[in-house]
């Protein structure tokens, strides 16, 4: 016989305790403690649970087979994944409203099925209609197989009936398990139909994707343990109101979590952009703090303007904004072109961002980021045709960046006349390499035409 438990659940790493506290004992977020009602067995009097012995083997003897992964059909969706969708996995996809999650899915659940595989959508947010609708505006979706479910026991029965080579469900904070009293979305419900979506998964074969919902700061909803479960988090970044989206990996069992996929929303749906240096790299001649910087997203090279913004500050403590870029890396750009550069920035608000929306977290962007922020505080534009790319060192000496052939096989196939680059960079042709061993030789080459520094090719 079942008793209805109160617990108080951590929606932040799933922690549970017997009464509401302030903050959570187990990650130590405050406020984050949600009462939640189960069902828990009573164990009769005497009894002691038991289980089957199993015997282990050795890792030497467990053969290996190599699974074959999907191509989805829409070539930057699997260039995140890795190269395709695995089969068996499990992958949480998050973003905010309206960025376009579920019209990617339905394209490539499109895609699949007119590839010869079986396609199943379980939608619990839209009818069956509604999805209809949007399926004959993207086209070519109407051999994808549909169920709107969202009774958890329903929709297991239905993968291990059907077994179906993918299947997205939309969203698995709309699914609820009729064995917990406590609603739809809870963290609770969450991570039970998380865990038998899982087990279903990896038993049945099926390649299961869920799309889940974000909270107010951009992270998905829901306990912390549901990235855990999950074989590969996607994230899309972008705005509803701009036509340009962000697709990163925030984890990937199967890949790496430095590859990203540019879309652009078109009224056929979201379309890839495979130059996406093209799309982020162009800047206008003449104008003073914009610089083109060569970063590396996973083993895409991808040419990006840096915009920064020097004005003096009319506050005590002045500001240091950044929008694509950690802003302690940016205090610390700051710090180095004012102790190394000789440019005085100490009284002086400096706003520094990556146009497109896109966010770099690799070291190689820093040298850009500086030049930028030169070229604003001083009203001189960088020389046009110039991009850079190295790492800045606090003692003000550059560093080379990783992979520099690729960087500057994609800066000449964007036309890219110079690249100040640290010393030590080697190329074979390509565009012209200028070295520089210091951040101030660097802004020297970038903002005079006529300097060069020691060592310049």
């Amino acid at each position: 016989m079942a008793k209805v438990v109160v617990q108080h659940v951590c929606s932040e790493c799933g922690a549970t305790t017997g009464r509401w506290l302030g903050r959570c004992p187990g990650c130590g977020a405050f406020g984050t403690l949600v009462e939640e009602l189960t069902g828990q067995p009573t164990p009769a009097k005497g009894r002691r649970a038991t289980g089957v012995a199993r015997t282990p083997e050795r890792l030497a003897d467990v053969r290996v087979e190599e699974a074959a992964r999907i191509p989805s059909g829409v070539p930057e969706l699997d260039r995140v994944l890795g190269g395709g969708i695995v089969p068996a996995s499990l992958v949480l996809v998050g973003g905010e409203p309206g960025v376009g999650k579920s019209t990617l899915l339905l394209s490539a659940l499109g895609n699949l099925a007119r590839a010869g595989r079986r396609a199943l959508l379980v939608t619990g947010e839209e009818s069956v209609a509604q999805v209809k609708l949007r399926a004959a505006r993207l086209g070519g979706a109407d051999a994808v197989e549909i169920l709107a479910e969202t009774e958890l026991e329903t929709v297991c029965a239905t993968l291990e009936r059907e077994r179906p080579d993918v299947c997205v469900i939309d969203s698995v904070q709309t699914l609820y398990s009729s064995e917990l009293g406590s609603a739809p979305g809870s963290v609770g419900q969450v991570r039970e139909s998380a865990a038998r979506l899982l087990r279903v998964a990896k038993e049945q074969g099926v390649a299961t994707i869920l799309v889940g919902h974000v909270t107010k700061d951009g992270s998905v909803a829901g306990p912390r343990v549901l990235e855990h479960l999950v074989d590969c988090v996607l994230q899309f970044e972008g705005d509803r109101y701009h036509a340009h989206r962000i697709l990163r990996a925030v984890k990937n069992r199967f890949g790496s979590t430095n590859e990203i996929g540019v879309f652009e929303m078109t009224g056929t749906g979201l379309v890839g952009v495979p130059d996406a240096s093209e799309l982020f790299g162009r800047t206008e001649a003449g104008e003073a703090g914009a610089a083109v910087a060569c970063a590396l997203e996973g083993t895409r090279p991808i040419l990006l303007e840096i915009q920064a913004l020097v004005s003096t500050t009319d506050l005590a403590m002045p500001r240091r904004v950044a929008t694509g870029v950690d802003p302690k890396r940016l205090a610390m750009i700051v710090a180095v072109l004012s102790r190394h550069a000789g440019i005085a920035l100490g009284a002086a608000d400096v706003f520094v961002n990556v146009a497109g929306g896109v966010r770099i977290d690799e070291p190689g962007a820093d040298l850009a980021v500086a030049v930028a922020i030169a070229s604003a505080a001083r009203g001189i534009p960088v020389r046009e045709g110039t991009a850079t790319f190295g790492e800045v060192g606090l003692t003000g000496r550059l560093r080379p960046a990783a992979q520099a052939e690729r960087r500057l096989e994609e800066c000449a196939k964007l036309g890219i006349a110079v690249v100040i680059a640290p010393a030590g960079t080697s190329a074979h042709g390509g565009p012209r390499i200028t070295r520089a061993e210091t951040l101030r030789q660097a802004i020297a080459a970038a903002l005079d035409a006529a300097a060069r520094p020691d060592g310049a090719e």
